[in-house]
């Protein structure tokens, strides 16, 4: 049976569109269409989609609005499609915060032309998304790095450095007796890190927020972060999380100190290395066209690993894909610990389980777990 969708767009051209082009999958059907956010709640209601997707500015009532219904009536996997502008990314991180899963760039020239990098990244979405459910907020020494890094060098050191990941397929038996463990938890860090690297995709805007609030403002170490977003984001994204957060968060800036107490939010469509110099500060680089994600976490773990050896604390948090995993296998191999989110608590169980199949995680974490854990042992 195919993935219901149910389409929520003010555009009579775009509903039609998008309608092609989500129907042109053999596993995906549009089973409606809604014009505003009241239409959607009333049809979200009537036909129970497996996915919507969801305009953000619409008469009657707004897509942050109607999402918010809609999630109090059934909770039901949200994909907003968000302008890629400074007032598009505050409205889209609005919606993330409603219950919203993931949002796609609206894109007019892409939908006219029926652009087949959007049918693939909007048809892997979707079928993605759908089998979620919607979850509201709740070794060897790695060489010295290079004075000057580059993202060039660090991707070359990441190819030749560390084994890709096996191939994911199910959670493994191990993976499953940890998350379910009533035994007394000992763990402690074997090392006092001088730094915290966070990372993640789908899912991980609430996530960071969830863990970041849990710190309090003398937090002692400096803190990056990498969060999957386009440019634009970012910025809008950052100053969101230093309103809610006791710490400061900030977009990262070519030469930023680090700080404890601070967290640096990686650009969107760059990427971002550490430099030992002035005692600790970052470097933003700009994109490689090799590197599928900007900013991609691979390239700040490997950074951290050549820069901190065995000081590092990494965290990789939900999302699709496995970024992160080859730049854990460097922070392993340099002594430094990783966590990572565990299966019950992300939206999507995939760098993290990526880290963790690997054997690279020391610690699988519920979200709501992760804050505290973090004031335990490093406070």
């Amino acid at each position: 049976m195919p993935v219901r969708v149910l389409v929520v767009d003010d555009s009579n051209f775009f509903q039609h569109r998008l309608k092609d082009i989500i129907n042109e999958h053999p596993d995906l059907k549009v089973i409606g269409i809604a014009s505003n956010g009241r239409e959607a709640v009333e049809k979200a209601a009537e036909l129970k989609p497996d996915i919507i997707t969801m305009d953000f500015e619409m008469p009657v009532m707004d897509g942050v609005t109607a999402i918010k219904h809609i999630m109090a009536n059934r909770k039901v996997p949200i994909l907003m499609f968000s302008s890629l502008t400074y007032e598009g990314a505050k409205i889209t991180l609005d919606a993330l915060a409603a219950g919203a899963l993931d949002f796609i760039p609206k894109d007019f020239a892409e939908v006219s032309r029926s652009s087949e990098v959007l049918k693939k990244k909007l048809h892997e979405r979707l079928i993605t998304l759908a089998g979620v459910s919607a979850r509201l907020s709740p070794a060897a020494p790695v060489p010295v790095a290079d004075p000057k890094p580059t993202a060039t060098t660090a991707i070359t050191h990441l190819r030749t450095s560390v084994p890709t990941a096996p191939p994911i397929t199910a959670k493994p038996a191990a993976l499953v007796d940890e998350n379910k463990s009533t035994a007394p938890d000992n763990y402690r860090l074997k090392n006092k890190p001088k730094i915290l690297v966070i990372g993640a995709s789908t899912g991980g805007p609430v996530a960071l927020a969830e863990v970041l609030i849990a710190l309090p403002a003398n937090f002692p170490l400096p803190i990056v972060l990498v969060q999957h977003m386009p440019e634009n984001f970012t910025k809008a994204f950052a100053e969101r999380l230093n309103k809610q957060c006791k710490i400061q968060v900030r977009e990262a800036v070519d030469g930023d100190q680090l700080q404890p107490g601070l967290a640096l939010l990686a650009p969107g469509g760059k990427q971002l290395m550490l430099d030992k110099r002035n005692g600790g500060s970052v470097r933003v680089l700009p994109d490689d066209d090799r590197v599928t994600y900007k900013p991609s976490l691979d390239i700040t773990f490997g950074s951290a690993a050549n820069t901190y050896a065995d000081k590092v604390l990494g965290v990789v948090l939900t999302g699709m894909g496995s970024d992160g995993c080859k730049g854990a296998g460097l922070l392993k191999q340099c002594g430094s610990s990783l966590w990572s989110q565990d299966e019950a608590s992300c939206v999507i169980y995939g760098m993290p389980m990526a880290v963790a199949r690997a054997g690279f995680s020391d610690k699988v974490l519920s979200l709501k777990d992760i804050g505290p854990r973090l004031v335990r042992e490093v406070m």
